[in-house]
């Protein structure tokens, strides 16, 4: 058995897709489809047998344009997979994909659409539940009669990463995130960083490549910056080691819940924290009701972003006690 699964989107995305993954992966090879942002996650899946990278055009922000149709028609008619499980978040239609799949031959393909799927789909599941991504996406496995093998708790899991370079104990401060609206503004994060330290802790901040100077202004005089000076899989290993992690809903976020160290989330509710907040112990921060609640806005549309900016650094230090008590 050959189990294409598609996860088109980002890190964090992929990493949520993994329980799916290993309930396929019991019975049989995986081959694993998702984006440029989602492969240094895929990487690190357990049960993930081959990394397929495509730039979806209907699912990449900026989007590229689309072209050479059939040349993505016959690239995926050489997996010869004997059944795709199509993931998407809420807002998004499995359709077109399911229809380039279909023109590819493979014989079973299972998502969940709300929207009539005609011929495109062999199993569907038609509700959307109010429920975390992760469990979404194994329902999806579920129907097409995959289960995770005996043991197996259904949380968030990745390969075993390398030790963290920094000893002993500290928290990690990871304040970047792709949309502007779904993290802290960086001068909360730097008073965050000085009233963590003033509480006793290390603190450690981690960063992309392109986010070099955000780290350094948070780390500032007080922190440990690394910001860029990790790979995804060496972030998973600082994160790892860490007693606790504080974030906006951003990858990190569940990379940290996969390696299961406790989450302090500043999250933003553009999208519901009921699908999104970390998968695993945490403390959610910021006003769950704000006039931007489910805009999936990517900056935010209240002048002084009110959902996160009003929590002040003292809640964040109150919080990581509370998930590390």
């Amino acid at each position: 058995m050959r189990t294409l699964v598609a996860r088109l989107d980002s890190d964090g995305d992929v990493l949520l897709a993994g329980p799916a993954i290993r309930a396929a992966a019991a019975a049989g090879e995986v081959v694993l489809l998702c984006g440029p942002a989602g492969v240094q996650a895929a990487e690190l899946l357990p049960g993930v047998g081959r990394v397929l990278e495509w730039e979806c055009p209907w699912i990449a922000n900026p989007a590229p344009e689309v072209r050479d149709v059939d040349a993505v028609t016959a690239w995926l008619r050489g997996i010869r997979a004997d059944v795709a499980l199509v993931l998407t978040s809420f807002h998004q239609s499995p359709l077109p994909l399911a229809l380039v799949l279909r023109l590819a031959g493979v014989p079973r393909i299972a998502a969940r659409s709300i929207d009539y799927p005609g011929s495109l789909l062999d199993v569907r599941l038609t509700d959307d539940p109010d429920i975390p991504e992760a469990q979404r996406a194994l329902q999806v496995a579920q129907a097409v009669g995959f289960e995770l093998p005996a043991g197996d708790d259904g949380r968030l899991a990745v390969k075993t990463p390398p030790a963290s370079p920094v000893n002993g104990r500290y928290v990690v401060v990871h304040p970047g995130a792709t949309a502007p609206s779904r993290t802290w503004s960086e001068d909360r994060w730097a008073k965050a960083v000085v009233a963590l330290t003033a509480a006793g802790h290390r603190v450690v901040v981690t960063g992309g490549p392109g986010e070099t100077e955000l780290t350094g202004h948070v780390a500032g005089a007080c922190g440990i910056d690394l910001g860029g000076r990790t790979t995804f899989r060496e972030l998973a290993g600082v994160l790892a080691a860490a007693e606790a992690v504080v974030v906006g809903n951003t990858g990190p976020a569940h990379l940290a819940a996969a390696v299961g160290t406790p989450v302090v989330s500043l999250f933003s509710p553009v999208v519901p924290a009921a699908r999104w907040a970390p998968h695993g112990r945490h403390v959610l921060l910021g006003d769950q009701n704000a006039p931007c609640r489910d805009s999936r806005a990517r900056d935010c549309p209240v002048p002084g972003h009110p959902c996160l900016d009003l929590v002040e650094p003292a809640q964040v230090v109150t919080a990581v006690a509370e998930v590390t008590a």
